[in-house]
């Protein structure tokens, strides 16, 4: 029967994938924790390192190299702030100026050899910072910051002056932020506020000021890390470093490219099992966002939907603008874990609280109906009238007496509610002073997440900017939206890392047998002809249909016999991608004399387009059952990406796919599936019987194993269609395409 070798995924499948030869998929047997040091089955790391900064944000001893005092001078500027900074953190300054005695008081070095001691960190002032680094390493300098431009940014040229630094430094043993950067790093961060902080790393210094500025509304921060170019320091390292101090509670991002992908997702592990959200703008979603990024920062930005579903498989959360980096990151570092997924909306107008209801719910948020005995107890203290099964419409918030505090603390001690929103649209005393009173206070007395919206564009307000903005149990927005997709996030990165399984623990470590057997079918810079593609399908234990390739019409008689009528055939060759276009494929064929006028038929199209044959396939007939797409392409920043989609015609109609990098687990191939807008037609529709989804989630982790352990040998993979039978029937790959590097 066919698909009889491909059924649920249970301990059967480990015990047939066993028994076959192979080694288990990720995720079934072999699954283990990755640590520092390990490597998968391509050679690469499954554990991010975490570089040792301390010395770096905290030094002991600072070398400013370039340092000036005379008026006027750009460096002048500079080393006043670096002094002023290296005496907040308790540092020693030594300046460094081939032609002075001293920098505002301070004894000079002629060089850095002349440094009286080992330093920390060298801040670079020179326009060159390359004939440096091998003072630096010589001097054992820990760390090094260029601040000069035109490198990588600029274009070839300067992309080439970059790899001259970059290998410079790589031999040094110095550790090099920038070129191309800032004094972000060395701001003064305010020391008074408590609480988690966030940690800030940014590839344009401009576009951090707002989330640095949120010190003044009371958000703490921490670190600040302007990586520039990323000639050696890159923001994985940062990202890595972050999720390990103990004061950081949310990592926020500004990311223009990424100088490495694997990287990044390493780091984003770390994060991830530290269960530190990380959240992240991600500029190039457009053609032009993206050439804008690669100029300003002579960075590779890569394929945006790629990028995006590899921050999902990792948790980190992406967001389109600064405001809304400076919301989620701060709710997500100061709110504590939530009890309950439920939202309550609490207002005091009906039409507000219906449009933010609106808002939520197409966000995904649960809003829960209240029960009945809630509902009892709220109209105590609201008329009977008004609407408090959720949203609760109060008709006004109560100022006379205590009923305001009374009806907030019942909706916090409802146990389907987690969160409690209370948008206010505007000012409107005394009502909006004792509304946002009584919610501070209610918030200092529960372990639920108390958020308001002052709607108010002054923003000068005594109930904002000193009762909501001095409670650091409040969140408070300025918008409707920002306080969805805030909370939206803040009950996702829960969700996500109490169940997190890191997808690197899910990778192979050794090559299966299957591996050996494929590299013999692959041919370097060739495309495979289909019946050599199926049968790399077949190594990996990837069902194809029972087919011969034949050179003859006689043999394609026989063939159609043994195979068993009805019959497909199609002509087979290295070059062709396209054979319906072309006329290239027969199906349905019942007799001898329909097989042999189809062969004659294929054979003379193929010479007179062209095309070189390897054979005709004469192939099985299969069943009717969801057409699906199974694919592989390299991506220019994660390598090996696996898609999957609505196959046949419909992914270049629809467009319908969902795509993850490897590795990944079970888990992960099965939300590739929910993602589908066409994923309703694996149930089954119209009375149509629900497909064999085990199959097919199969079927993704064994191409995910060929793009594992193929690497680069694999530039492409395409199977369409994958047809998908009825449950416990398998899945059958009709086509194949497979292009080597």
């Amino acid at each position: 029967m066919l698909g009889s070798t491909h059924g649920t995924l249970t301990t059967d499948l480990r015990a047939r994938v066993v028994a076959c030869g192979e080694q288990p998929r990720p995720g079934t047997v072999h699954g283990t924790a990755a640590t520092e040091g390990d490597l998968d089955v391509s050679g690469r790391p499954l554990y991010a390192p975490v570089p040792d900064l301390d010395r770096f944000f905290r030094p002991e001893s600072l070398a400013v190299v370039g340092a000036s005092d005379a008026e006027g001078r750009p460096n002048t500027g500079i080393t006043r702030q670096l002094i002023a900074w290296a005496e907040r953190v308790g540092a020693r300054v030594h300046p460094v100026h081939p032609t002075r005695d001293s920098v505002f008081g301070l004894p000079c070095a002629a060089s850095v050899a002349g440094l009286p001691e080992q330093v920390d960190l060298a801040v670079l002032l020179v326009g060159d910072p390359l004939p440096l680094i091998d003072e630096l390493a010589e001097a054992k300098v820990k760390f090094a910051v260029a601040f000069a431009s035109g490198f990588a940014e600029t274009g070839e040229e300067g992309a080439a002056a970059q790899e001259r630094l970059r290998a410079a430094v790589r031999r040094s043993g110095t550790r090099l932020l920038g070129p191309n950067t800032n004094l972000n790093a060395f701001e003064r961060f305010r020391d008074d506020l408590e609480g988690p902080a966030i940690a800030l790393i940014t590839q344009s210094g401009h576009q951090g000021r707002p989330l640095f500025a949120m010190q003044e509304l009371g958000v703490r921060l921490s670190h600040w890390a302007p990586t520039g170019n990323e000639a050696d320091l890159e923001c994985a390292d940062f990202l890595a470093y972050f999720a390990e101090r103990p004061e950081v509670g949310a990592i926020a991002c500004y990311l223009e490219g990424l100088k490495d992908g694997r990287s990044f997702l390493l780091a984003a592990d770390r994060a991830a099992r530290a269960r530190v959200p990380v959240v992240a703008v991600k500029v190039g979603r457009t053609e032009t966002g993206a050439r804008t990024a690669a100029s300003h920062t002579g960075k590779l930005t890569g394929a945006d939907q790629v990028v995006d579903a590899a921050m999902r498989q990792y948790g980190v959360i992406r967001v389109d603008g600064l405001d809304e980096l400076q919301d989620t990151s701060a709710l997500l570092a100061r709110a504590r874990p939530p009890v309950a997924e439920g939202v309550v909306v609490y207002s005091i107008s009906g039409g507000t609280g219906a449009h933010f209801a609106d808002l939520a719910t197409a966000a995904g948020l649960t809003l829960p109906t209240l029960s009945e005995a809630k509902q009892a107890e709220l109209h105590t203290w609201i008329p009977p009238y008004l609407n408090v099964a959720n949203p609760v419409d109060n008709g006004g918030h109560p100022v006379g007496d205590w009923r305001g505090r009374k009806i907030i603390d019942a909706l916090l001690d409802d146990p389907s509610v987690g969160v409690l929103i209370c948008p206010i649209t505007g000012p409107f005393p005394p009502m909006s002073d004792r509304l946002a009173r009584d919610l501070v206070e209610a918030a200092e007395h529960t372990d639920k997440l108390v958020c308001v919206v002052w709607g108010s564009p002054v923003g000068t307000e005594a109930a904002y900017r000193e009762t909501l903005l001095g409670s650091s149990r409040v969140a408070t927005f300025r918008t409707f939206g920002n306080c969805v997709g805030a909370v939206r996030a803040y009950l996702s990165h829960h969700r996500f890392t109490s169940s997190y399984r890191s997808p690197f623990d899910e990778a192979p470590r050794v090559p299966s047998p299957s591996f050996r057997k494929a590299q013999a079918l692959m041919r370097p810079g060739h495309q495979l002809s289909e019946h050599a593609a199926k049968q790399l399908l077949r190594a990996y234990g990837i069902r194809v249909p029972r087919e011969q390739l034949v050179t003859s019409a006689a043999a394609a008689v026989r063939a159609a016999g043994q195979v068993g009528y009805p019959v497909v055939m199609k002509a087979s060759g290295t070059r062709l991608a396209h054979k319906t276009e072309l006329g290239l494929v027969k199906v349905g064929l019942t007799s001898a004399s329909q097989v042999r006028d189809a062969y004659r038929e294929l054979t003379d199209i193929a010479r007179y387009e062209g095309v070189e044959l390897d054979g005709v396939l004469v192939c099985q007939m299969v069943a009717r059952g969801v057409e699906m797409v199974v694919g592989v392409t390299h991506d220019a920043l994660f390598g090996p990406t696996v898609t999957v989609g609505l196959g046949g015609v419909l992914v270049e109609v629809l467009g319908d796919a969902a795509v993850r990098v490897p590795p990944f687990g079970e888990e992960q191939a099965r939300a590739m599936l929910g993602e589908l807008r066409g994923r309703a037609l694996l149930d089954g529709i119209r009375g149509g019987p629900p497909v064999d989804v085990d199959a097919l989630v199969e079927v993704v982790l064994r191409v995910q194993r060929m793009a594992l352990e193929l690497g680069g040998e694999l530039a492409e993979l395409d199977i369409n269609p994958l047809m998908v039978l009825p449950r416990g029937q398998g899945a059958v790959a009709l086509d194949a395409l497979v292009v080597c590097s």
